[in-house]
Parts: C-alpha cells; sequence; structure tokens
C-alpha cells in the first residue's frame, strides 16, 4: 500500500478543475492579490495533448482584454484569428444580418483560437507564478465547508485549508453536487457536430451563422485558410453523420456550406455531444462559488459559452478582490451574494436569448421564417439597434 501524504496547503482559495476556465480564474485570482490551489484531474502533458485535438473557442472582445489583463493574450495573438464581420442567415433567405467591427471602431469583434493554444498560454502563466499552486494530477476525496473556512482532502492524503472553494470543474461538476445545489436542464433534442476543415479561398476574418431547420451551423475563420464548425443537427441524425467516411463527411459540409469557400476539406478528428440549456439553482453556497459550465450551459448558438464564463471570472474577481484589499475574508456570505447579484442578469438573459433564438430559427414553418426573415433585414437596417447587438456579442456591454 502506498503511503499517505501529510501535507497541508493553507491559500485563500481552492480552485476545483483546472480547465481553460479554473486556470483562468487561478491567473485572475493572483492579479488581485489572492492565493490559490488548483485541483486538476490531468497532468499537464496529458491535458495539453487532450487540447490538440482541433477544437477551438470564439473569444468576444471584451473576453481578450480579460486574458490582456492578465499576462496571458501576448503568448496567444500569434494564433487568433480576428473575427472582422459576422454574416448571420436564414438558410437561403435573400436577407441577412451583417456585423462589421469598422461599424464600431477598430478593434475585432473577436478572435477565434484553437483550444490546444489557449491551455497551452495558461500553463505558461501559471507556471512559477508564486500565488498558484497547481496540483496535477490531483482529485478531491472529501470538501467541508464551514462558517470559518474550507477544508479538503485530496485522493493522495494531501490536505487544502482555504477561505473560500470555486467549482470550476464543468457541467457535470461533482464539486456543486456534492453542495446539493440542485440544476434544471432543458434538453433540445440537437446534438453538435465540432470538426476543422481546410478550405480553397481565404474566408478574410469572416464568421457565418447559418440557420437551418436542424439548427444552426456555425463556420468560425481559423489561422491559414481553415474553419471551426459548430453543425447543431437533430439527435437522431447526428450519428449518421459522425459515422460517414471522410468523403461523405465533406459532402455533408458543403451542401450546407455554400461554396463561398470553394472545397472544403475535413481535418482532424470529429467530435458531438448533446445539447440542452442546464442551470444551477444557485450560483453560491457556504463559502462556494459557481464558475462557467458548474453554473449553467448554454446552446452554442453565437459561441457565447466559454465568453460568459470568463465573465464570470471578471466579476468574481472585482469582488474578491475588493475584499481582499480591504482586509476581509474572501469566502464571506455578502461578497458571495455580491457576485450571485452581479451575474444575475447577464446569466439570465443570454441563457433565454441563446434558447428562444434556438427554437425560433430551428424549424422550416413558412409563417415563421417569413417573420424573422424580415426580423434580421429590419435589424440590419437600424444601424443604433445593430450596435447594441454588436457591443452584446462582443461582451462590452456594463454587466
Amino acid at each position: 500500500m502506498a503511503a499517505r501524504n501529510s501535507e497541508t496547503l493553507d491559500a485563500d482559495l481552492l480552485i476545483v478543475g483546472g480547465g481553460m476556465i479554473g486556470l483562468t480564474t487561478a491567473r485572475a485570482m493572483a492579479d488581485v492579490g489572492l492565493t490559490s490551489v488548483v485541483i486538476d484531474r490531468e497532468a499537464p502533458a496529458e491535458a495539453l495533448a487532450a487540447a490538440a485535438d482541433g477544437r477551438a473557442s470564439a473569444l468576444a472582445a471584451g473576453s481578450v482584454r480579460l486574458m490582456r489583463n492578465i499576462g496571458v493574450w501576448q503568448s496567444m495573438v500569434d494564433e487568433a484569428q480576428p473575427i472582422l464581420e459576422i454574416r448571420v442567415s436564414d438558410g437561403d433567405a435573400p436577407f441577412f444580418l451583417h456585423y462589421d467591427h469598422k461599424d464600431i471602431g477598430e478593434e475585432p469583434l473577436g478572435y477565434v483560437v484553437e483550444n490546444r493554444v489557449t491551455r497551452a498560454a495558461l500553463h505558461d502563466a501559471i507556471t512559477g507564478t508564486p500565488k498558484v499552486t497547481h496540483l496535477a494530477p490531483a482529485e478531491v476525496a472529501s470538501l467541508e465547508r464551514s462558517t470559518s473556512g474550507v477544508a479538503a482532502r485530496l485522493t493522495d492524503g494531501r490536505d487544502v485549508r482555504t477561505c473560500l472553494a470555486i467549482a470550476a470543474d464543468g457541467r457535470t461538476s461533482t464539486t456543486r453536487n456534492s453542495a446539493c445545489i440542485g440544476v434544471n436542464r432543458l434538453p433540445y433534442h440537437q446534438t453538435a457536430i465540432v470538426c476543422t476543415v481546410a478550405h480553397e479561398r481565404p474566408h478574410r476574418g469572416i464568421a457565418q451563422e447559418r440557420f437551418l431547420a436542424a439548427g444552426p451551423f456555425a463556420i468560425l475563420p481559423l489561422c491559414r485558410n481553415r474553419a471551426s464548425l459548430v453543425w447543431t443537427e437533430r439527435a437522431d441524425l447526428a450519428p449518421v453523420m459522425m459515422a460517414l467516411d471522410d468523403d461523405d463527411f465533406a459532402a455533408e459540409i458543403a451542401w450546407r456550406f455554400t461554396d463561398y469557400l470553394g472545397e472544403v476539406k475535413p481535418v482532424g478528428q470529429r467530435w458531438s455531444y448533446p445539447l440542452s440549456l442546464s442551470w444551477a439553482s444557485r450560483m453560491t453556497d457556504r463559502r462556494l462559488a459557481l464558475v462557467g459550465d458548474a453554473a449553467r450551459a448554454i446552446h452554442p448558438i453565437a459561441g457565447q459559452g466559454l465568453n460568459l464564463g470568463l465573465r464570470d471570472i471578471t466579476t468574481l474577481a472585482e469582488v474578491l478582490g475588493y475584499a481582499a484589499a480591504l482586509g476581509l475574508d474572501p469566502g464571506a456570505a455578502a461578497g458571495l451574494a455580491e457576485y450571485a447579484r452581479r451575474r444575475r442578469f447577464d446569466v439570465l438573459s443570454m441563457g433565454l436569448a441563446t434558447d428562444g433564438i434556438n427554437r425560433l430559427f430551428s424549424n422550416d414553418i413558412a409563417p415563421l421564417r417569413l417573420a424573422r426573415d424580415l426580423g434580421l433585414a429590419a435589424v440590419d437596417k437600424l444601424p443604433p439597434l445593430k450596435r447594441v447587438f454588436m457591443r452584446h456579442a462582443m461582451g462590452l456591454l456594463p454587466i
């Protein structure tokens, strides 16, 4: 039997989850003067290898500002593809909504970055940072939260004592579940198929969201004449698409893609996962805060899931940093209540918006199709309203 580790670690925060949300949280908290212990199930080499799977994320302008502020962006920017325009269309309808970054300034609407690049930059940013202790591989065996603090026992016998636990362990969060925080779920009966394609013609930094009867089909530009696809398909048809050989799979993509980028060819792996709207009944508990998908998971339409989680981190860092500057307990109930209050509207509005848009457009009902096409055209012809939508998509409106 292996010897038990009797080491005890003390810090301000215990962050459970070492993905992009967990590592970003640790780095942001270090910037406001708080120490963290990050519990990561995967060793760094394994995590970076797993991230090199071709998947990518759209980072809104507000998220890029966070990454820049915490010193991570400079390691990502060379592999980040700027989004200069966004085109939203309803199938083959002649009307569409067009966003151009020049309408509100010189800053791009956002960037598309492969997850491997983001993970590597975050690992580099926390390595050697004295305020972050990254334990990997490691798992929490037990977690006790009392009025005086948080005590965690790891599976290897080490103990961690902190003022606050932060659940950054995803939509199936064991940390959230162990706190008996309920989760409400609304299935969409849709599956997201995610892959990367190479294409013949340059994309010119244009992202497209095409609404088809089965669901939205997003085309996100990547560096070097590639694009990341987030293809929403009926749950019963998605396994058939995933089982196609490369040529037939490419043909299905081309039919949905149209030919504006010329010939397209899938590269790398394909991924699929069922879609649903889920939200925790509360974002905090005694000495516990939820961030990212542990707090809620929304439809990938418009690519706002990661951005929503990064706004959680921004708000939580502001609240805890203010408490730390005053010498207050970062795990106190008052600060957690302020975090939950400030995040409530953004989380609710984004969840309702993505749910409503998906339901409105994921059908082929003629009267609805006419109404939504006219709606897209109307918004496109109203510059003040369009600029509000653009700034919201960029994560630049007050939250």
